[in-house]
């Protein structure tokens, strides 16, 4: 995907990282607790993860995984893990919450680890989407400790990224009801479906993937095509000659827009299927926001097609704007400016310093 190589002397040394490692095919044992409190071992697999990545026909997770591992060893790997971690020094480190929040990104960091030790053992006690608090630990890591260190920052960049968007989800999701929230196209280059995954583990649903599995017919495309029915006829048009079938949604800036649009529409066949309500939430002066062109637009468009509230989403306004009878609200915010949970991956100290005695290395 990123046309990069890694080298396996320039990364670990002690360890290469194994390219032909498959994460379907790789196992790990996760630590579940059941309903009667009891702490039980269980099998995990990539097809037994709590919530599936969303699919896109291009994106090579694997590839994204490389490309941060190689960005992160250079051309010489870890220099200090090289320097003062004994080769053959086991060891297990904990994950540890240092901040409340929903915990996500765990099965891609069994990715992260098993791309760079296939032999190192991770273990979980909770799953993504669960609530995790301040001081809790929530999975360990064994095997080799220089390969856990070199893992360590990438595996906690995605984890701290993905938790931090799954926590916002979940509560913008949980005010935003019974409309169902959504993020959009502003995620981070190169992450759009780590992103997008983070925000379905926060209980989110995904906007379209990217420009090819959604028709969006914006502002932009508007004005080009000479106005917004010109547009939604140039779309069915295309869609016919081409005999695709895909979602169709517009933008509307007024209420006058949504009344041309369910106009043409109602003396029309046509493919649209949603209705995009841009800035019809209006702030005010003392900090609330004024829904009332929103819940008239939604009262005009009357269940005939899906409605999308867009603009001026935050976690005080959403519970407001979801009250109007809206389908969707969408939220740049939950990805473009995610604040990332605090986690940390801490070694134990002392059973490395035994194990280091006994192989004479401590």
């Amino acid at each position: 995907m990123f046309g990069i190589s890694i080298s396996s002397s320039s990364l670990l040394q002690p360890l290469s990282l194994s390219s032909s490692s498959s994460f379907s095919s790789t196992r790990r044992r996760i630590v579940a607790t059941s309903a009667a409190g009891t702490r039980t071992l269980i099998s995990s697999s990539a097809g037994s993860m709590a919530v599936k990545p969303p699919s896109h026909p291009t994106y090579d997770l694997k590839a994204v995984i490389a490309l941060a591992l190689s960005e992160d060893a250079g051309d010489r790997g870890d220099v200090t893990c090289l320097a003062t971690v004994p080769v053959d020094m086991e060891a297990e480190a904990y994950f540890i919450a240092k901040e409340d929040g929903i915990l996500a990104g765990i099965a891609l960091a069994e990715m992260i680890f098993s791309e760079v030790d296939s032999s190192l053992k991770v273990e979980w006690t909770e799953k993504d989407g669960n609530y995790i608090r301040k001081g809790m630990q929530f999975g360990k890591v064994y095997g080799c400790a220089h390969n856990i260190v070199v893992a360590e920052r990438v595996v906690l960049n995605f984890m701290q990224r993905m938790c931090g968007i799954a926590t916002l989800t979940k509560a913008m999701a949980d005010a935003a009801h019974p409309a169902c929230i959504l993020e959009t196209r502003k995620t981070a280059p190169g992450l759009r479906l780590v992103d997008k995954w983070a925000v379905l583990i926060g209980g989110g649903k995904n906007h379209r993937m990217g420009l090819f599995d959604m028709v969006m017919i914006k502002d932009n495309h508007i004005s080009v095509a000479g106005g917004i029915i010109n547009a939604i006829k140039s779309v069915d048009q295309f869609l016919e000659q081409k005999g695709l079938q895909m979602a169709v949604e517009v933008e509307t800036r007024t209420l006058e827009e949504v009344k041309e649009v369910l106009h043409f529409t109602d003396q029309n066949k046509t493919s649209l299927t949603r209705i995009m309500l841009d800035n019809m939430v209006v702030p005010l002066p003392n900090g609330d926001v004024d829904v009332s062109m929103l819940k008239e637009a939604v009262d005009l468009i009357n269940g005939r097609f899906e409605t999308e509230a867009s603009g001026n989403v935050t976690l005080e306004t959403v519970k407001k704007i979801g009250a109007t009878g809206v389908t969707y609200i969408s939220s740049g915010a939950l990805t473009h400016s995610v604040k990332a949970l605090d986690i940390s991956l801490k070694i134990d100290t002392e059973l490395a310093l035994r194990v280091g005695r006994r192989t004479k290395r401590a």
